[in-house]
């Protein structure tokens, strides 16, 4: 339980914050990239998106909740799939570091170029289809090496070039390698179903018997026909029975499912709130929270319209909406609530805001869940976020973005120090960082949080967060602590003052080398003023900057501590300095 966030005290900000600052370039080398994320944005950059369907976010280290992206237990990428979806370009040969695919489905597209050669490398391989698109040039040799392979299309591209011997693909169960302008002769193929139709220079008339078949293939094909004609007729017609048969049986049961569905949907539509007789009940502290009917957010989002958008994240959609009785609030839906990682996200950021209650921390008014549905209802903030203030006209004053660093820096002090067990936020950056009606900072998004006991140093988990503001020794090791929290509250404070993002520090400047390098040594060489933000147009405190960035200088622990009062008033001290009444 977490103790009353009204108990009077001061906190100041001691050293851990300046000594991790100096670590913060660590993330952008080789050594804290993650390699699949890198592998999908080539991908995405070699192809041409028309509707936007691949809005990925290159500042992720993770992956596993982006569209058209699904992610193993481990959170390794394991399917790729964008059929229909009007892409066009060319597959990057990067797809051959995604070492952990087991499916590809790129079919219906208009992709134009050859067929990567790097596809060989997909060891766990078990289904590619790259149908229907425009691909050129010839079916790669190395496609042989993946041995789990069971599932192949690449009919109706203009392919050229002979048909690559595939025995070793034991396992290959259905071949389609029609219409294309493949030649020579067809190799032994293993696989149970094939065809070769459409391929002018092996199947002229289609009535080779190499051209489909649903049984093992023999080296080529023979130009010999030794069947009876009686025989050839008697057994055409049974076959073209069957299949007829067989098609109305499919047909039949399809009708059958597809009403299923329909009546599925329209009785759980009716139950359009969680119950507390559902089975859901048992994985979600409520609290006192209050849950809302899924048509109530409906009408109050206007029917979740576009116009309404407040923000995208990665695993939802938030919403401004108007509530019946006239309160605005901000909803957050989930973008897919069967995405690996997006029910842990909503049942973590239930229990952890019903556990800490404090002015400076996002409350949550209530949620929603039916069985399609995870919606999270907050209080709208009339300022946005600092990430979007910051960028907004006309610009925050120099004592608004200290008053926004001390609301910040009392919240995450109330998670790490009076909270039992204590609280991590694991992803404090400006975007998360909220403005009320006052432009009083409230700390927000606890997704990706997690609870540690105040006897342990550190929990080990998957690495989450944003590039720029996550700790490098978190990074590297995988082990969270309160100084995960404090390295993205100081990327934060110099995002305050500069007033860009965190990987655009120094950009201004042309800096090329390490941004926290160069903030030391601007500092050693009394050029601060290249720092602050333009904006401000020179109207702050030069000796409160200074001791603040002589404070990152010296910084040795890792936490937001309490100290002796000091008032807040006081003109001569630091941003750092100062107390943070509770």
């Amino acid at each position: 339980m977490c103790k009353s966030g009204k108990e009077k005290s001061s906190v100041v900000l001691s050293n851990p914050i300046y000594q991790t600052f100096y670590l913060y370039w660590a993330l952008l080398s080789p050594n804290g990239i993650n390699f699949e994320v890198l592998a999908l944005m080539d991908i995405k950059s070699s192809l041409i998106d028309p509707h936007g369907v691949l809005n990925w976010d290159e500042n992720a280290v993770d992956p596993c909740s982006w569209a058209m992206v699904t992610c193993s237990r481990d959170n390794l990428v394991t399917n790729l799939a964008a059929p229909s979806q009007s892409l066009s370009g060319k597959i990057s040969p990067s797809i051959g570091n995604l070492t952990h695919l087991q499916s590809v489905l790129l079919q219906d597209n208009n992709i134009t170029g050859p067929i990567p050669v790097e596809l060989g490398r997909l060891p766990k391989l078990q289904t590619l289809d790259l149908s229907d698109n425009l691909l050129t040039g010839s079916i790669p040799s190395s496609l042989s090496r993946i041995k789990s392979l069971q599932y192949l299309r690449l009919n109706n591209n203009s392919l050229t070039g002979t048909i690559p011997s595939l025995g070793n693909l034991t396992q290959l169960t259905f071949l389609d390698l029609s219409y294309n302008n493949l030649s020579g002769p067809v190799p032994r193929i293993l696989s149970k179903t094939f065809n070769v139709l459409g391929n002018p220079m092996i199947c002229a008339t289609g009535k080779e018997p190499d051209c489909n078949g649903t049984a093992p293939m023999p080296l080529s094909f023979s130009m010999n026909n030794s069947q009876n004609p009686q025989q050839s007729r008697t057994s055409n017609s049974r076959k073209i029975a069957l299949a007829f048969g067989t098609s109305l049986g499919c047909i039949f049961l399809l009708i059958l499912g597809f009403g299923f569905l329909l009546w599925w949907r329209h009785k759980h539509n009716q139950q359009v709130f969680f119950d507390g007789n559902e089975q859901h009940h048992e994985e979600v502290c409520l609290g006192n929270l209050r849950r809302f009917h899924f048509r109530e957010l409906q009408s109050a989002t206007n029917n979740f319209s576009s116009k309404n958008i407040l923000g995208k994240g990665g695993f939802g959609i938030v919403y401004k909406g108007c509530l019946q009785d006239g309160t605005v609030v901000a909803v957050k839906r989930l973008r897919d609530v069967d995405a690996i990682g997006g029910e842990i996200q909503f049942q973590t950021e239930v229990e952890m805001i019903s556990l800490a209650v404090h002015r400076n921390l996002l409350r949550l008014y209530g949620f929603c869940m039916t069985p399609t549905e995870r919606l999270l209802v907050y209080p709208f903030m009339s300022n946005g976020s600092v990430a979007s203030r910051l960028k907004a006209k006309p610009p925050l004053d120099w004592a608004t973005r200290k008053r926004i660093a001390l609301g910040a820096a009392r919240g995450l002090l109330y998670l790490h120090e009076q909270c039992d067990p204590k609280i991590i936020h694991r992803d404090v950056k400006a975007a998360n960082i909220l403005l009320d009606d006052f432009c009083e900072a409230v700390v927000g998004d606890f997704g990706l949080a997690k609870l540690l006991d105040h006897h342990d140093s550190h929990i080990t988990t998957a690495v989450r967060g944003t590039v720029g503001h996550i700790a490098p020794e978190y990074l590297s090791t995988g082990q969270s602590s309160e100084k995960t929290d404090v390295f993205g509250f100081g990327i934060l404070l110099l995002e305050l003052i500069t007033g860009q993002r965190a990987l655009e520090f120094g950009k201004s400047a042309n800096q090329k080398g390490a941004m926290l390098d160069w903030v030391k040594k601007i500092h050693q060489e009394k050029k601060l003023d290249m720092l602050v933000d333009k904006d401000l147009r020179n109207k702050y405190d030069r000796i409160e900057l200074e001791e603040t960035v002589q404070e990152m200088d010296s910084q040795k622990s890792g936490k937001l501590r309490k100290e002796q009062t000091v008032q807040d008033a006081e003109p001569t001290n630091s941003l750092l300095q100062r107390d943070i009444l509770i």
